[in-house]
């Protein structure tokens, strides 16, 4: 075993360095959630609390009514993620492997419209959905970020499709298989490793989306996490713990929604798009 060098330890305490720069802020979360309004007026954000206090969680549950908050992020983020990589599926199956006329140009539209800030779609898209009428529901918001993060998709998959393998194309082709059916039994199959690691990275974007839910998700019982968080950042309500415990309860769901899936989502990147 070769001994470690001074470059070497140096490089270890500035891992460690931005590690703990990273925790640091969990820490302080952690910390002053379970605190009482007293013990963070009295000791500060750093103080360790002289007993575990729900006090925060409790207030910040019921006063933004969080589980009709959580199932909201929960149907937006998975209904979003589902309908973005079918959608993107579909696209990226045409141009990658169908190679439509104008793939090209389409590719650069879908590349252009990720480039686009969401500032600039706010008027339109609230005209059109004031206009059908589904403005203040949900399903404005799915919509909008279905085509968002499907034009990702769309980009990414057909470029992976692009390099698909003919030979299972040809042999599925052979055994009398059409588009339809080889599109769901070959190519979904073979390419599920990328296709679920889209379906996480869409479900967290979504999740954490700020800007378009507040502008058009207007009434209480349809809004968001993200949104409840926000709403205890009016000029009266300067109770940290509070603030504290719904950052913490905002940040668990999409935590536990990545630990249950990072194998899929290691294997997903490890493994690369085609096997």
């Amino acid at each position: 075993m070769s001994r470690r060098t001074a470059w070497d330890w140096v490089l270890l305490a500035l891992a460690g360095l931005a590690a703990l720069i990273v925790v640091l802020p969990l820490l302080l979360l952690l910390l002053n959630s379970f605190k009482t309004p007293d013990d963070y007026n009295n000791g500060g954000p750093l103080q360790v609390p002289t007993h575990l206090s729900f006090h925060g969680i409790q207030a910040f549950w019921t006063r933004v009514d969080f589980p009709q908050k959580l199932w909201n992020s929960i149907f937006i983020s998975g209904t979003v993620a589902v309908l973005a990589v079918v959608v993107s599926v579909l696209n990226a199956y045409a141009l990658g492997i169908g190679r439509v006329r104008g793939r090209f140009p389409l590719l650069l539209v879908f590349l252009l419209a990720n480039m686009l800030p969401q500032e600039a779609l706010l008027y339109p898209l609230y005209n059109l959905f004031k206009n059908v009428g589904l403005y203040d529901s949900q399903w404005s918001v799915i919509i909008i970020f279905t085509a968002i993060q499907s034009a990702f998709g769309t980009y990414l998959l057909a470029s992976v499709y692009g390099t698909f393998p003919r030979e299972l194309l040809e042999a599925a082709s052979i055994d009398g298989a059409g588009r339809w059916r080889t599109l769901w039994r070959v190519v979904v199959p073979v390419s599920w490793q990328t296709l679920s690691v889209l379906l996480i990275f869409f479900f967290i974007w979504t999740w954490n989306e700020f800007l378009i839910p507040v502008t058009f998700l207007i009434s209480n019982d349809k809004q968001t996490v993200p949104l409840a968080v926000a709403s205890l950042q009016g000029d009266r309500l300067m109770d940290v713990t509070t603030t504290s415990a719904s950052a913490l309860l905002g940040l668990i769901p999409t935590l536990v929604f990545f630990l249950l899936f990072q194998r899929t989502l290691t294997r997903g990147v490890t493994a690369g798009a085609i096997k």
